[in-house]
C-alpha cells in the first residue's frame, strides 16, 4: 500500500474518512483517485469546490518529498490499514482514516485510560490526577491525555514518573508542540510512549482542531476520566464523544461551590460514573487481571506461521522433518 496517496488526501481540507472511503469505493485504489481529474473526482462524490481543492493541493505539494521529509523528523504514518493503528479508535464510527505518530505505539497500548479536565485545575484536581495516573501506569494501564496545560499535563507527568506509557492527542500539526512549554515533556512522552495527530505537519492549534482530537482521545481508550471541569469545558466534549462512542466515562466528584467542579457533578447527574478511588477503573473495566491478559496475549500465535506450527506440535517430541511435512514449510523457515 502507498500511503503517498493516504497523505495527500489527508492533507485536502474537507476530506475526512466519509470521502475518503467514498473515494475508494469509487476508484478502487487512491493513487487511481490522486491522479484523477476534477469531473472524475465529483463523480466520486466530491463537491466542485473540493475536487477543485485536491487538484491545487496536487499541484502543489511532492508526496515524496514530503514523506521523506515526515521520516526525517521521525514521523511515522499509520493508516487504516495497518496493525498498529489502535484498534478501539478503529472502530468507532469515521475513525480518522491517517495518523501521524511521533514516539510508538505499542498492541499493550489497548489497555488505556483517558484522563482529561480543566486547563485551571485545583490543587484537589492535581493531587486526584497525580494519584490517579500514577495508579494507572503502574498497573500498566496507558494513560491518554491532550498535552494540554493543567489536568492533561499533571496526567502525562505523573504517568511518566510512574515508569508507565503515556500518549498526547495534538490537536496541531505534527511538527509542533501546543503549548510550546510542554515540549520537554513532549519529548519524554515519544521516548516512553508517542505523540499522535491526525493533521500533518503545519496546521497550528485552531479552536477548531480540538473537537476532533478530543473524539480521538475517547476513541482509542477504554473508559475517560473526567476530573474537574467548568461548564463549557473542552473535557465534557471529551465525555459526550466517550458516550457516543459506548465507552465508559467517570467523573470525579468535586465541590458544588467551585466551577472547576460544576461541569463533573453535572455529569455525574446525567449518569457518569463516580469516581471515588483509582480501584472502581480496574474493576468496572475487567483490569484486575491485566497482567494475566497480557501473558495469554504474549502466547498466543502472531501470525500464521506461528498458527501452523503450533497446529501441529503437541506434548511429544515431534522430528523437525516431521514438522516440515505436515505444515508443508521450508526447513529454513521451521
Amino acid at each position: 500500500m502507498d500511503k503517498r496517496y493516504w497523505v495527500g488526501f489527508n492533507m485536502v481540507k474537507g476530506i475526512g474518512a466519509v470521502r475518503f472511503q467514498a473515494l475508494r469505493n469509487h476508484f478502487g485504489d487512491l493513487s487511481i483517485a490522486w491522479q484523477a481529474p476534477v469531473d472524475a473526482l465529483q463523480a466520486a462524490g466530491l463537491s466542485p469546490k473540493l475536487a477543485e481543492r485536491v487538484t491545487q493541493v496536487r499541484a502543489s505539494v511532492d508526496l515524496e518529498k514530503t514523506l521523506a521529509g515526515f521520516a526525517e523528523q521521525g514521523i511515522t504514518i499509520l493508516t487504516w490499514n495497518d496493525e498498529l493503528y489502535p484498534q478501539r479508535l478503529k472502530n468507532i464510527d469515521q475513525p480518522p482514516p491517517v495518523l501521524y505518530v511521533r514516539g510508538t505505539l505499542t498492541s499493550e497500548d489497548s489497555w488505556a485510560v483517558a484522563v482529561v479536565g480543566t486547563r485551571h485545575v485545583s490543587a484537589y484536581g492535581r493531587q486526584v490526577t497525580d494519584e490517579l495516573a500514577t495508579f494507572l501506569a503502574a498497573n500498566g494501564v496507558t494513560v491518554v491525555s491532550g498535552l494540554a496545560r493543567g489536568v492533561d499535563a499533571v496526567a502525562h507527568q505523573a504517568a511518566l514518573k510512574a515508569g508507565g506509557r503515556t500518549i498526547g492527542v495534538l490537536g496541531c500539526g505534527m511538527d509542533r508542540v501546543y503549548p510550546p512549554e510542554h515540549a520537554q515533556q513532549a519529548a519524554k512522552m515519544m521516548a516512553s510512549g508517542a505523540l499522535i495527530s491526525d493533521y500533518a505537519p503545519g496546521p497550528p492549534p485552531d479552536a477548531s482542531n480540538f473537537p476532533p482530537r478530543n473524539r480521538i482521545i475517547s476513541g482509542m481508550t477504554m473508559a475517560t476520566v473526567v476530573v474537574e471541569a467548568g461548564e463549557t469545558s473542552g473535557a465534557l466534549i471529551t465525555a459526550q464523544c466517550a458516550v457516543d462512542q459506548g465507552r465508559e466515562v467517570f467523573a470525579v466528584p468535586g465541590n458544588i461551590l467551585a466551577p472547576q467542579s460544576k461541569g463533573t457533578n453535572k455529569l455525574i447527574a446525567q449518569g457518569a460514573r463516580p469516581l471515588l478511588s483509582a480501584h472502581d477503573l480496574l474493576d468496572v473495566l475487567n483490569l484486575t487481571r491485566i497482567v494475566q491478559q497480557r501473558e495469554v496475549r504474549k502466547a498466543l500465535p502472531t501470525d500464521d506461521v506461528e498458527s501452523k506450527l503450533l497446529n501441529v506440535l503437541s506434548q511429544d517430541p515431534l522430528h523437525m522433518d516431521e514438522i516440515r511435512n505436515q505444515t508443508g514449510m521450508p526447513i529454513e523457515r521451521v
